[in-house]
């Protein structure tokens, strides 16, 4: 929490205005930012100085992990993160492979589970990592890119957070995931909840224990019309005592997460929070 506050109050004071081409808006801007949450401690990174929605992270993410394309199954499983950038995007929605309503393209999960080689095959990166390290493997290169600048134009948007770079020392799992752009007031509040969940999630159906996750951020910014929320209210709140969270046992591989698992199985406990932010969203 103490992070997160740091790098708000960090943009406040520092952060340089820089006029952003795809909204029309100004941002005040930082770059590079790096948070850590120690997951083997239990160190859950829920924001308590707002009211933070942790099941709509977690959905999002058990998307990405299921390959999905399509808004209307993110909001089957709880989020609805996907609808306005699939359904709102003037660029998207005149697209010629946009594919109808709720279609997001080739963003995300799709580049993470069926990357598409030159010749057109399909490359599963998430089930071959999975597959090496619950087998002990670690080449150095067990990362999870959702970065595909030559299929941009398939999708509608590009990936923020794009990166995932899991370690494995001795019987403890690590993670270092790479963020381009963030905007802080609502992005990274459900981005630290993904960093987390994702390294705690890996090393469960891997059989491992879970270690530190690392997260970069490049770009951190706040849009003009986000600051004064941000400035006036949030940064004058008191962070309370943070939550604590638990995954069902059950899940056991990949095949789990993809098949029966919902949010039912994940449960935070003990969330104490300030009343909920309102900030506006920029697509």
């Amino acid at each position: 929490m103490k992070q997160y506050l740091d790098l708000c109050q960090r943009l406040v004071d520092e952060g340089v205005w820089v006029e952003n081409q795809r909204t029309g808006k100004r941002c005040l801007t930082v770059i590079n930012a790096d948070l850590t949450y120690d997951v083997a401690k239990g160190e859950f990174p829920l924001i308590t100085t707002r009211k933070s929605f942790w099941k709509a992270a977690i959905a999002e993410m058990l998307g990405y992990i299921r390959g999905y394309s399509s808004a209307a199954d993110f909001r089957k499983l709880g989020a609805k993160t996907w609808d306005a950038n699939a359904n709102e995007n003037a660029a998207w929605l005149a697209n010629p492979a946009r594919q109808g309503e709720d279609d997001m393209g080739r963003v995300y999960g799709v580049q993470g589970r069926a990357w598409q080689t030159p010749e057109g095959t399909p490359i599963d990166q998430l089930a071959k990592i999975v597959d090496e390290l619950s087998r002990g493997v670690d080449d150095r290169g067990e990362i999870l890119s959702f970065y595909n600048p030559g299929e941009f134009h398939l999708g509608c948007l590009r990936p923020c957070m794009y990166s995932h770079h899991f370690s494995l020392l001795g019987d403890t799992l690590y993670l270092n995931s790479t963020q381009r752009s963030c905007d802080v007031p609502l992005g990274l509040n459900f981005n630290m909840v993904q960093v987390y969940f994702l390294l705690a999630i890996m090393a469960q159906i891997t059989g491992h224990k879970p270690g530190v996750a690392y997260h970069k951020i490049v770009n951190a910014h706040i849009y003009e019309d986000q600051l004064p929320l941000m400035r006036d209210v949030q940064l004058k709140r008191e962070p309370l005592a943070p939550p604590r969270f638990s995954i069902n046992p059950d899940i056991k591989s990949l095949n789990d997460l993809e098949t029966w698992v919902t949010l039912d199985d994940f449960r935070v406990e003990g969330y104490e929070y300030h009343s909920a932010i309102q900030y506006p969203f920029s697509v």
